[in-house]
């Protein structure tokens, strides 16, 4: 599938501020049999971007705001043809990556109430059908509700609320995956549904000995299909944001976000 993609998110403070330092992963990736075709990033005030790979292998983009400002956009624009099904870049996982992806962390935390959820759906199946008895777990016991968690919310926090968002759904399948010894990854991204999309997504790739990487989506309970766009890559959320950064001052940000995902 062919998609273009616009990305805009805009800082506002209640007083003028000397500096901001801003960081973005908005580009879409060139793997999995996704193909980024074009991409492009403006800032108001205009300021001199940068970028790197970081160690997961997304593009990050950079810049530093260095006049006073009230006000600072950051507008991408994207066209990327998705595959159909998600391709394995490999059947075999570096020692660091399976290390980094078995590690419990602030947000995926591996409780014993985590453990014992997952033990539970995995039991008694193969690897290939525990995954997918998991992700169903997760689907039934996180009943999906705006506003009921925030962006500090921990897997074991959603668990026992029962409530939550795609965030929510992906940590906690993140920490099921993990405690029963499956690597698994956070994946940020876009989701084309309906002829439109206007947000940003989250799920799950998990790796499994012999087969390699499969991708699935607990919020949705599927596999990642033609109308999901990758972004970035990482051991949960604090690995992939698409926006962070500073500033210097004593004013109060607001931010907020405008998408658009269509086929091209």
């Amino acid at each position: 599938m062919r998609l273009s993609i616009e990305h805009i998110t805009t800082f506002e403070y209640t007083t003028p501020i000397s500096e901001a330092y801003t960081e973005l992963r908005l580009r879409p990736l060139d793997a999995n049999g996704q193909v980024c075709l074009s991409f492009s990033l403006r800032t108001e005030p205009h300021d001199e971007i940068y970028g790197y790979n970081d160690r997961f292998g997304n593009d990050v983009r950079h810049f530093d705001t260095i006049q006073q400002h009230q006000r600072l956009v950051a507008a991408s624009r994207s066209e990327v043809l998705t595959p159909e099904q998600f391709v394995s870049e490999s059947n075999l996982i570096s020692p660091l990556d399976e290390f980094d992806f078995l590690m419990a962390t602030n947000y995926v935390p591996l409780t014993s109430e985590i453990q014992a959820f997952a033990a539970d759906r995995c039991n008694g199946r193969d690897a290939y059908a525990a995954v997918f008895a998991l992700m169903q777990g997760v689907h039934e016991v996180i009943r999906y509700e705006k506003g009921a968690t925030d962006v500090s919310t921990t897997a074991a926090e959603v668990l026992s609320l029962g409530r939550g968002v795609c965030q929510d759904f992906t940590h906690l399948m993140l920490a099921g995956c993990r405690s029963q010894g499956f690597p698994a990854r956070y994946v940020s991204g876009y989701l084309y549904a309906h002829g439109f999309s206007s947000a940003t997504h989250a799920w799950v790739d998990v790796y499994l000995p012999g087969r390699g990487w499969i991708s699935l989506d607990p919020t949705h309970n599927t596999e990642q299909k033609s109308g999901y766009v990758r972004l970035a890559i990482g051991r949960d959320y604090a690995d992939v944001p698409p926006t962070r950064g500073v500033y210097v001052g004593n004013a109060k940000e607001k931010m907020s976000v405008w998408v658009s995902v269509k086929a091209a």
